[in-house]
């Protein structure tokens, strides 16, 4: 069974598609990265404005079809010499990603850890359908014991080596953070400049609607709606992991794809994280990459861990429905109804 709510709500571009008036609007919609897509651009020029949604999603259907995880890819191949212990000349694109991938684990002392495609395969996450099965103790025991991790990838100019063969990399928690990026230089090449791209719920802003900024929704993890809004500046990206968007239950158990290379079991604590990224040439990669060591590393490492990757504006719902977040975030968000109970920090 596979569960997916989208953490940006499809009802809240609706209502900015409203709002836009007599704004010549392109908006297309693709499911791509095992999620839901959409692009919408603001254009005088309608046949502008669709060819440029058309190459970005090209470009998002080429990502997802070299770096797939489980389905025959040049990831797949590496990944495949690594178990072999083999090296592999790759695209310079892959050693790049992979160079990238690697730092910003470091960064967040590995709890986001591209390195555990095993893993991921062994909760059967990697799967467009999940089953309600848990995977025996002993294979997390064993997984646990080989302590594979990106950190392992020896890279030699566009020659990749491991010196862990349970090394499996799976880029799913950072290849949607790179197409924001990758979609908003297409559209400003395009001659775009007034944008809204959603990746499963990583956003990234161009420009403004009719002079205002665009107005998204951070969805609420356990009610249906958006717990608040956010105007997004020109080059902003916003993105949340959440343990409502891929997950199945086992005797009323929830079990998210959000795992703690830590213990090999996925984190229980939280519900949600949602950080907000400053303008800049990675401002996507960071949205995507950087909540998920957030939301591991818990009640007690969080706000810690948001350092380290320097973020400053984050929300964590825990599993409690408790509400915590940076003064810096709070000063930017409207709570839909009446504001909630929240624990601020600086």
């Amino acid at each position: 069974m596979r569960h997916f709510l989208n953490p940006v709500l499809a009802a809240v571009f609706a209502l900015l598609l409203a709002a836009c008036g007599r704004t010549p609007l392109q908006e297309q919609q693709a499911y791509v990265f095992g999620t839901r897509v959409e692009v919408l651009v603001v254009s005088e020029e309608p046949e502008q404005g669709r060819k440029a949604i058309a190459a970005v999603l090209r470009e998002f259907d080429r990502l997802h079809g070299a770096y797939h995880a489980w389905q025959p890819s040049e990831l797949t191949t590496l990944n495949l010499a690594i178990f072999s212990g083999r090296p592999l000349k790759v695209s310079l694109e892959l050693a790049e990603f992979a160079q990238e991938a690697q730092a910003l684990a470091k960064q967040g002392d590995n709890l986001f850890d591209p390195g555990i495609g095993q893993l991921i395969k062994l909760w059967g996450f990697q799967a467009d359908e999940f089953k309600a099965e848990l995977p025996p103790p002993a294979d997390i025991k064993t997984w646990l014991a080989g302590k594979p991790s990106i950190a392992d990838i020896v890279i030699d100019g566009q020659t990749i080596s491991s010196r862990n063969p349970k090394v499996a990399l799976d880029f799913g928690g950072y290849l949607k953070g790179v197409a924001l990026d990758r979609a908003a230089a297409i559209l400003r090449q395009q001659g775009i400049n007034n944008a809204l791209i959603n990746i499963g719920g990583n956003v990234m802003a161009l420009g403004s609607k009719q002079g205002k900024p665009w107005r998204v929704g951070i969805q609420h993890p356990r009610q249906p709606g958006p717990l608040a809004t956010v105007a997004l500046a020109d080059g902003e990206a916003i993105g949340t992991s959440g343990d409502y968007q891929r997950f199945f239950e086992v005797g009323g158990q929830r079990y998210a794809h959000l795992l703690d290379p830590r213990t090999g079991y996925p984190a229980d604590h939280t519900q949600a994280v949602t950080v907000l990224i400053p303008a800049g040439p990675r401002a996507g990669t960071l949205s995507d990459a950087s909540s998920k060591p957030i939301f591991i590393a818990g009640p007690d490492g969080w706000r810690d861990m948001a350092r380290k990757m320097d973020v400053g504006l984050v929300l964590r719902v825990d599993r409690d429905n408790r509400i915590f977040l940076t003064e810096a975030l709070r000063q930017r968000l409207e709570f839909i109804g009446q504001p909630p109970e929240l624990t601020v920090v600086p």
